[in-house]
């Protein structure tokens, strides 16, 4: 059986539920995670076949069109009472915050920002609409998209310094036991009336309880109520606990309500689904060795989320300085840039290239692409981007070149490096935003970090090959000559190595361009932005022009930044 789990950690803890009980019937389920539209084009292509969290009436728009063609099937709703709104810490709602309409007198407090969790879900959509619309005065403002926990992590760092701040909430969800929170009235047309009061369906493929009806009595009976769905979920954030072992663990203290799931289902083998459960308890008491080493697991992740939170608590002052010159570097650039009339920025940056590489045919190119861009509607967010990457190359390269001088002369240093250097390449991206997101909050500053530490391996590898590979005659001769180790560094190794420390540039150039889609996940803006939007809604023409303006915008960085080629060749 195929489930889909949208993200969202309630949608995650019922489909925990759900998988264990059918694991203990002796099915066996898949569960994919996948954006909310993505998760509809699937169960019309047959590839999901069922979901669990159709929040209704925000997610309309979504089904509307699935059950109308008669793709998607409707089994009812297995759990009332939700709530779906904007929402406010209780301090910003004593202080006045108290109404959609009140959110823009609170304009330069909010920074012009309103929190929303994935790029493409319903109520982000919800949220752009009514800023496209300027509904009650919001024009100005922009969403901040990264993810359900980026969210919360960017809610707790205002909630912690009092900080005012509007962000997507529902219940239930542990946040509401997590802060004191107060949901914003008058959102009636934008999330429906009663602050989005909501229920939530469970949806199936068509034709799916006919070919497995036993898994549709299963559905049918499957009710879960906001308080066990709130327990479940503050198992999972804030005790750290795998979803599948959370599942477990809740289905044992509540035998009464599994019971009543259970009536008149079977198992896979045709047994009465409670002897069936019944069956595996007593099989779970068996000794199993891998249960055994499983039960005994090294607490890598728990020391390591320690750790984490102990430097966010004793370090908040360093990291918020830190983020006050990083988010004031890029925002600075940003607006730079965007203060030169865009034709004038055209025209400069063509020249530029002619200038470096004394080519016509390159700077017509520079020109008629950044003119695409701008025909294209992706402007601005290309000025984030490049901003971005400016930023993030200057700080790679200012620590890459002088680690890769030191690596070169310092043999044993290098030996040292080497492996950090591999598991800064290696090591998945998303690994190094958590801690990042965590520690420097949603925004420009974990996005820009991140890529640093992408981007840092190629200067200093470039840097240490290039000091490296210089003639040991040339060294000699300034040796010869009395030259100090300065002048030997600035006159002979440097000249020297001077392309290959270019080449390294340009890699990190490039690199650090790879990472605005990553970069987008938390909040940093620019061209990830449409590419995810696109990958959670199944958009294939907003990605495709997303996409190409990224090329675009690396072919011009390439071509400007690598080193030039030597004269014959």
């Amino acid at each position: 059986m195929r489930l889909s789990d949208i993200g969202w950690t309630d949608v995650t803890s019922t489909t925990a539920l759900f998988s264990v009980l059918l694991t203990r019937l002796g099915y066996r389920p898949e569960v994919t995670v996948l954006s909310l539209p993505v998760t509809y084009a699937s169960m019309k292509n047959k590839d999901i076949d069922v979901f669990l969290g159709n929040w209704m009436p925000s997610q309309e728009g979504d089904r509307k069109a699935y059950v109308a063609d008669g793709s998607v099937e409707v089994i009812g709703a297995n759990l009332t009472g939700a709530k779906y709104t904007l929402a406010v810490p209780a301090y910003t709602y004593d202080a006045g915050l108290k109404s959609f309409a009140d959110i823009q007198r609170f304009a330069p407090q909010l920074h012009n920002s309103i929190y929303g969790i994935e790029a493409g879900n319903d109520g982000n959509r919800l949220i752009l609409s009514m800023l496209k619309q300027d509904l009650f005065g919001l024009g100005g403002f922009k969403l901040v998209e990264s993810s359900e926990q980026g969210m919360l992590a960017e809610v707790e760092r205002a909630y912690r310094q009092r900080a005012p701040i509007v962000f997507l909430g529902w219940d239930p969800h542990p946040m509401n036991m997590r802060f004191d929170l107060r949901y914003l009235s008058g959102g009636d047309s934008v999330f429906g009336p009663n602050f989005g009061g909501a229920s939530v369906y469970t949806n199936v493929r068509a034709g799916y309880p006919l070919q497995c009806p036993n898994i549709g009595r299963l559905l049918r009976n499957l009710h879960f109520t906001p308080k066990g769905e709130s327990q479940l979920m503050a198992s999972i954030l804030d005790e750290h606990q795998p979803p599948e072992a959370a599942a477990a663990a809740w289905l044992t203290a509540n035998p009464a309500i599994v019971s009543a799931w259970l009536e008149g289902v079977y198992s896979f083998d045709g047994r009465p689904a409670l002897d069936a459960l019944a069956g595996k308890r007593a099989d779970a008491g068996a000794w199993s060795f891998q249960r055994w080493v499983s039960a005994h697991k090294i607490p890598v992740g728990d020391s390591v989320a320690v750790l984490i939170d102990t430097i966010k608590t004793h370090g908040r002052v360093v990291f918020d300085g830190v983020s006050t010159l990083i988010r004031g570097s890029v925002d600075g650039l940003t607006a730079l840039l965007r203060l030169v009339p865009a034709p004038l920025l055209i025209l400069g940056i063509a020249a530029l290239s002619w200038l470096l590489r004394r080519s016509l045919g390159l700077a017509a190119f520079v020109a008629a692409a950044l003119l695409f861009i701008m025909n294209q509607g992706y402007w601005l967010p290309t000025l984030e981007t490049l901003s971005l990457v400016i930023v993030a190359a200057l700080v790679s390269t200012a620590i890459g070149v002088p680690l890769g001088i030191a690596a070169a002369h310092r043999p044993r240093f290098y030996a040292a490096l080497r492996p950090v250097l591999d598991l800064m390449q290696t090591l998945p991206t998303f690994v190094y935003l958590i801690p990042t997101l965590v520690l420097f909050g949603l925004g420009v500053v974990p996005g820009l970090i991140s890529t640093v530490i992408f981007a840092l391996p190629a200067p200093i590898r470039m840097t240490q090959l290039g000091i490296s590979s210089v003639p040991e005659s040339l060294l000699e001769a300034g040796r010869a000559f009395g030259a100090t180790r300065l002048q030997m560094l600035w006159k002979i190794e440097l000249p020297c190595a001077a392309p290959t420390i270019a080449a390294g540039v340009t890699q990190c150039i490039m690199l650090s361009l790879s990472m605005v889609v990553i970069a987008a996940l938390v909040g940093a803006g620019g061209l990830g932005v449409p590419v995810v939007r696109a990958l959670n809604t199944v958009q294939v023409g907003m990605g495709f022009e997303a996409g190409f303006v990224i090329v675009l915008l690396a072919i011009i960085l390439d071509r400007i930044s690598r080193p030039a080629a030597k004269a014959g060749k």
